[in-house]
Formats: structure tokens, sequence, C-alpha cells
């Protein structure tokens, strides 16, 4: 684990405190906002660089994880979303969409990292991340229009609109590149030369879009701090809940102890920064929705490491197979 990605909840606590104190001037305040989508539509460039998508038939090498996979991340999970977000926040509708919005967008990135830490496959876990991106692009505006437009009126082609211009503008132009890096060059250049740096690349550019973000918005969420405390309990009842799917699942399915973990963290990690993207650009008069899924990050990442250090133990104590 790269000392970055170690302690990228740190840095992303610092650039929230410098976003802070730089929205006390006035004329950053106003200009940040402008800043905030562009940083993270590159920041999704970045991730669609690395998302080979020609590696969607490579899931099937291991059908029966990969459907489980799909089953829990895009049926069982929304509806776990649903019921949290409408047991804890029902009366907060921004927090509420804000929930729906991170919990049903599995991640494509630092879930493998976890993986790795907890001694999972990360060849099957990559397999996962073009479908894992794929079908986000259905089920987010489906999970949308069904859960959050309970809470709040959502203009269909305002949304829609919104959604694919902030995701189809860097995927179109992350595949371009791509494939030309591929033809001028070739794979193997294109993985030493540059997918190994994108990891970096991207969460610096988070960083500076929550800086960003916070300079100009910031004091909404001071006001609402009560609100994001309380963000505490759902989002760890999620872990708990789905860490405790994944860990049965894993049994009543028999897979090895490599097969599971790299289950369990495709169905734990979720995709705050593209969750993020999209509520800056569908909601900008809502802005306390990407302020609470700025937060939600925060709260994930130690999370996941807590988890990852649960599965060495199990591991250890033989509580799951080993890989056979």
């Amino acid at each position: 684990m790269q000392f970055f990605e170690k302690f990228q909840w740190l840095f992303m606590i610092i650039a929230m405190l410098i976003g802070l104190a730089l929205g006390q001037i006035n004329n950053i305040a106003g200009g940040a906002t402008y800043f905030i989508t562009p940083f993270l539509m590159v920041m999704l460039f970045g991730v669609f660089l690395q998302t080979p998508i020609e590696g969607l038939k490579k899931g099937f090498k291991n059908a029966k994880v990969l459907k489980l996979s799909l089953l829990i991340n895009f049926v069982w999970t929304p509806l776990l979303a649903f019921g949290l977000s409408f047991l804890f926040f029902r009366d907060a509708p921004d927090v509420f969409i804000a929930l729906i919005m991170d919990m049903v967008t599995p991640c494509t990135d630092w879930y493998l990292v976890f993986t790795a830490i907890a001694g999972g496959s990360i060849a099957l876990s990559t397999s996962f991340l073009p479908w894992n991106l794929f079908m986000q692009f259905i089920s987010m505006p489906a999970a949308i229009f069904l859960f959050a437009g309970t809470v709040v009126d959502i203009q269909p082609y305002v949304f829609l609109e919104s959604f694919f211009r902030v995701l189809l503008v860097p995927f179109i132009i992350a595949v371009f590149i791509r494939k030309m890096i591929y033809y001028i060059k070739d794979e193997k250049w294109f993985e030493e030369n540059i997918l190994g740096k994108m990891d970096l690349f991207q969460s610096l550019c988070l960083m500076f879009a929550i800086m960003a973000m916070f300079a100009s918005q910031g004091t909404i969420l001071i006001e609402n701090l009560g609100l994001v405390i309380r963000l505490i309990i759902p989002v760890t009842l999620f872990f708990i809940i789905n860490f405790s799917v994944g860990q049965l699942i894993g049994r009543v399915f028999k897979l090895s102890y490599q097969e599971g973990a790299s289950l369990i963290f495709t169905i734990l990690a979720r995709n705050a920064p593209l969750a993020l993207t999209i509520a800056v650009a569908t909601f900008p008069d809502r802005p306390l929705i990407p302020l609470v899924l700025a937060v939600e990050s925060l709260i994930e990442l130690p999370m996941l490491f807590v988890f990852s250090q649960l599965m060495l133990v199990t591991h250890a104590k033989k509580w799951w197979p080993s890989v056979a």
C-alpha cells in the first residue's frame, strides 16, 4: 500500500480544512465553484483510462463470483441503501439522496488496494472492475429516480443530460487516448509508463475538487454539522451488514478465501468520486449533497481498512477455508 493511498483519508481532511480556510476570502469563495466539476471530470478521465473495457469478458472466467457480485451490488445493495436512508434521513432530503448515490455505486479503484491488504485475488477483483463501471451507468439513474425521487422532484431531462455529460465526455476521451497509446506504443508500454501513475493523478484531482467544494460551500456543511455526524450510524451499519452478507454468501457458495475476500471488498467499497461528480452536475442548487458525499468517503476509508484486518483474522484463525 503506497504512502499516498494509505493516508488518503488524511489528505482529504487537509484538503477540506484548506478549502474551509480559503472560503473565508470572498473572491476565492466565489470563484472556487467553477473549478469543482472540471477537477472531478479530469479525475474520472483518470479512472476510465485505467479501466480496460475490453476486459468485460474476463469476468466470466469466474462466472460464479461475478454473478454473486453483480447480484449483491445491483439488487441487494440498492434496497439496503434505500432502507438505511429512509430509516435515518427521510426528514433530510439532501442527506437521503447523498446516501443513496454513494451506496448504489460500487468502487472501481481503491477496493483493489483493500483486497490486496486482505489477501484476496487481485486478478479476480480486477475482472470485476469494468462490470462495476458498466452497470453503474444503468443503476445510478434507476436508483435516483426510483428512490431519491420519493423525497425530491427530479427532472428526468436535466438529470440524464448532466449524468451523461459528466460521464460520457471523460469516458470517450479516455477510451480514445487508451486506443491511441496502444496504437502508437503498445499495451505493455501503457502499463509501465502510464497506468502506475494514474492513482496519484486522480487522487490529486479529487483533493483539489474537494478543496474547491469546501471553499465555495463549506459554511453549508458547518450549518448542518448535526446531520453530518448522524451519517456515522447508517454508513457503519451499511458496512457491517454487507460484510456479514459477503461472509454468509462466501460460505454458502463454498468460495475460497481469496474469492471471498475479493467478493467482500467489491460489495463494501463505494465509488464516492463518481457519485460526487454526478451530484455536483445534477444538483447545483443542493450543495449539501456533494458535501455529504465527501464526508462519507472519509468514513469509508478507515472502515475498509478495519474490515481488511478482520478478513486477515478470519483467515489466520481458519474461520474461512484456505485456497484450494
